[in-house]
C-alpha cells in the first residue's frame, strides 16, 4: 500500500471514529469537544503511526514505557504538538522515563508508585497529569485500586504524596457489560471532585460517553487489528 493510500484509509477511519464520538455526545446533550480521543498506538510501529498524525490526530496512548521511548522522540521531533498518554501499568523503575516522556499517566494505583512519582516530579521539575486506575471488577490480573479503597488512596495521593490527581481510569472486565463499571467510576470521581474520566474503547466508547467519559481510548477502530499474540497479551484490554 502506498503512503498516500494508507494515509487516506487512516483518515477515513479517524473521521469515522470522530463522527461516532460526536454522535454519542449529541445523544446525551454533550458537546463533541468535551471528549478527547486517545489513539492507542501500542504495538504499532512509527511507520504505522505517522499516517494517523498526518491525518490530524495529536493525542496518542501507549502501554509500555520502553516501547514508547523507542518510537516517540523521533516522531515528536518531526511532528510537534503531540500529547502522549501512558495507559498501561507503570513499574516503579520506569518512573523516570515515564515522567520525561508522557504528558499524562493513567495508571497510578499504589503507594509505592505514588512515592516514586513524587520524587521524580520534584527532581525533574516536570509534572505529568495523573489519573488513578480503578479496578472496578476486582480482577487479580489487572492493576488498579479497588473501588472501596479508592477514596482513601486519593486522599493519600493528595495529603501524603502531594500529587495532583485529575481523574480516574477504568477497564471493565471483558465478559461483563461495561455500563455498571463506568457508572461506578463516575460516582467515585464525583464524590472526590475529579473532572477527568478515562473510560471506553473501540467497542464501548459511546456507552462511556453517556456516563461522562472525558477521554476515550481507541486503537483498532483507527489502526486496524493487532497481531493475535498482542490481542491475547495480559494488558491487551488497556486500550482498543
Amino acid at each position: 500500500m502506498s503512503e498516500t493510500a494508507e494515509t487516506t484509509g487512516v483518515a477515513r477511519s479517524l473521521a469515522r471514529v470522530r463522527g461516532e464520538i460526536a454522535a454519542a455526545c449529541r445523544e446525551v446533550g454533550r458537546t463533541p469537544d468535551s471528549v478527547t480521543l486517545i489513539a492507542v498506538s501500542k504495538t504499532f510501529s512509527a511507520e504505522s503511526i505517522e499516517p494517523v498524525i498526518v491525518a490530524g490526530q495529536r493525542v496518542f496512548g501507549e502501554n509500555r514505557v520502553p516501547e514508547a521511548k523507542g518510537k516517540w522522540p523521533a516522531l515528536r521531533q518531526r511532528h510537534p504538538g503531540i500529547e502522549l498518554h501512558l495507559i498501561g501499568s507503570l513499574q516503579t523503575n520506569k518512573v523516570r522515563d515515564a515522567v520525561a516522556l508522557f504528558d499524562c499517566i493513567h495508571s497510578l494505583d499504589r503507594a509505592s508508585l505514588a512515592s516514586e512519582l513524587r520524587k521524580e516530579i520534584a527532581r525533574a521539575a516536570r509534572a505529568p497529569r495523573l489519573l488513578v486506575q480503578i479496578n472496578t471488577g476486582a480482577e487479580p490480573q489487572k492493576g488498579g485500586v479497588l473501588p472501596d479503597q479508592a477514596d482513601a488512596f486519593l486522599q493519600a495521593c493528595r495529603s501524603e504524596y502531594g500529587l495532583t490527581v485529575e481523574g480516574l481510569m477504568c477497564i471493565p472486565p471483558f465478559e461483563e457489560a461495561p455500563a455498571p463499571h463506568f457508572a461506578l467510576t463516575a460516582k467515585i470521581a464525583a464524590r472526590n471532585g475529579l473532572r477527568c474520566l478515562s473510560m471506553g474503547m473501540s467497542a464501548d466508547f459511546a456507552t462511556a460517553i453517556a456516563f461522562g467519559a472525558t477521554h476515550v481510548r481507541v486503537g483498532t477502530a483507527i489502526f486496524g487489528d493487532r497481531p493475535a499474540a498482542q490481542r491475547k497479551s495480559p494488558d491487551a484490554g488497556l486500550g482498543g
